[in-house]
Parts: structure tokens; C-alpha cells; sequence
């Protein structure tokens, strides 16, 4: 028995071809966001040295504990002591694989993802709150420093009227990006048919081979290789397209 999401892609696939919207199977979408951390994910949870340097102290601690709580049980624990110390002694480095899979998986939770082609209708620049840190001046007085970031924000849209917001810390590299330029992403929803828009990824320009967002959710050489199969598979149309509308969620 065919699952509504294949049924949704056959009995669809023109008209949605049309509104740049098209619905991926759940195989497809297991691939294109993994259940284990991609590289880009590793590193984005890898962090700063500071972030290191946090995983480091957190893998002292626990191999400490770890030891200390080992010389209380008997001889016969004592190999799975040893392995549990590795295993927390080895935190900084397994710990961003761990909680990458973890932030997959709310977005794996959803039953139906679409392939989304739209317009970048607006980008601007802002400065926000990235963390606040404590710290004493040399006064001894207790004073918060806000560590703020500059980012860049894309609206995109399509001819149907909806409307999603991706953003990403700002780099020079990103002066190439113009409105009008092609964005391509990922949409999640719970409904067969798409009419409700949960959750965007991030989004892949490709004329500048360029990814915008605040977390890499996507395995960009399977994403790119379902973009190459959708433009092959697109046909040129009368300008007399259907129109459909879907619930906007602004970010």
C-alpha cells in the first residue's frame, strides 16, 4: 500500500512543479537530514575554544568522579569502570556528534517534508545577543559584557504569498547575495499536503553555492543532488500557473 506521500507526489507532482513546492519521499528525507551528525554539524557544535575548553573541563570532572566512585566497587566492575571512564573522559570530542543528532531529530520527527524554490524578496542586516558572560572589572564590581553578532537576514517568498525568514552570522562573503536570487530548502509539516508549513532549514543559493541559516540541517551534497534531478525533471509552462496558498509563518 502506497504511503500519502507517494500518493501526494503522484497525483500532484505538475501542479506543484508550478508553485516550486514538491513533496520528497520520507526516504529522501531521512537522507537529506541524518540521524547522525553531518561535518558541518559536527563543527557548528564543536565550537569556539572556549567551547572546548568547557568540554574539556566537563571530561576532567567526569573521569574524577568516574575514578573515584570505581575504587568503591569491587574487582569484578572494574573493566566496565574503565570503559565508562573513557567514555567521559572522551566527552569534548564525542559531545558534539551527540547533541547534533539530538537537534536532528526534532526536525525528523516531522511526517512530511517539501522541496522549496523561492525568491529572495528582502535581506537585511542585524546586530543580535549572541551570549552574556559575567565577569569583574577592575574595580571588583560584577558586570554582564553581551556578546552580540552581526547577521544577515533573507526573506524569501514564492508566487503564491508565502513568506520564511532565514538568518545567518554575517560574512563577506555574502555581499554577492542580491534580491531576486534563487533560494532552495527544505519545508516540514505534519499534513500530507503541505498546507501547513511547520519548520524551514536553511537555505542554499546556488548561483553563489552559497548556505544561509543558523544550523546546517542538511547533507548539502544530497540536497544538491536532489536540486540537479528536479531542474532535469522541470518543463517550461504556459504562464497560466494554479495558484495555492499556504499558512505563512514569518521568522
Amino acid at each position: 500500500m502506497e504511503r500519502p506521500y507517494e500518493l501526494l507526489y503522484q497525483r500532484n507532482l505538475e501542479r506543484l512543479y508550478e508553485l516550486m513546492l514538491i513533496p520528497l519521499t520520507r526516504e529522501k528525507f531521512e537522507q537529506i537530514i541524518p540521524l547522525i551528525a553531518t561535518g558541518p554539524q559536527y563543527a557548528f557544535y564543536w565550537g569556539k575554544w572556549q567551547d572546548l575548553l568547557n568540554r574539556l573541563l566537563i571530561s576532567v570532572v567526569a573521569l574524577v568522579v568516574i575514578l573515584l566512585l570505581g575504587s568503591l566497587v569491587g574487582e569484578g566492575a572494574k573493566a566496565l569502570v574503565l570503559l565508562i571512564a573513557v567514555i567521559g573522559g572522551l566527552y569534548w570530542l564525542w559531545s558534539p556528534v551527540y547533541w547534533a543528532s539530538l537537534r536532528n531529530a526534532t526536525y525528523r520527527k516531522y511526517k512530511y517534508c517539501g522541496f522549496w524554490q523561492a525568491r529572495i524578496l528582502e535581506m537585511y542586516i542585524t546586530e543580535d545577543l549572541v551570549r552574556e558572560e559575567e565577569t569583574v572589572n577592575q574595580r571588583g564590581e560584577l558586570v554582564v559584557v553581551e556578546n552580540r553578532e552581526r547577521r544577515i537576514n533573507l526573506v524569501l517568498g514564492d508566487d503564491t504569498g508565502f513568506e520564511a525568514e532565514v538568518q545567518a552570522p554575517l560574512e563577506r562573503i555574502h555581499k554577492a547575495i542580491k534580491a531576486g536570487q534563487m533560494a532552495q530548502l527544505l519545508v516540514l509539516s505534519n499534513q500530507p499536503n503541505l498546507a501547513r508549513i511547520d519548520k524551514i532549514t536553511d537555505a542554499y543559493i546556488p548561483s553563489h553555492n552559497l548556505w544561509i541559516g543558523s544550523y546546517p540541517w542538511l547533507q548539502r551534497d544530497v540536497f544538491r543532488e536532489v536540486s540537479l534531478e528536479l531542474e532535469r525533471k522541470q518543463r517550461p509552462r504556459s504562464s497560466d500557473r494554479p495558484r495555492g496558498r499556504y499558512n505563512q509563518r514569518r521568522r
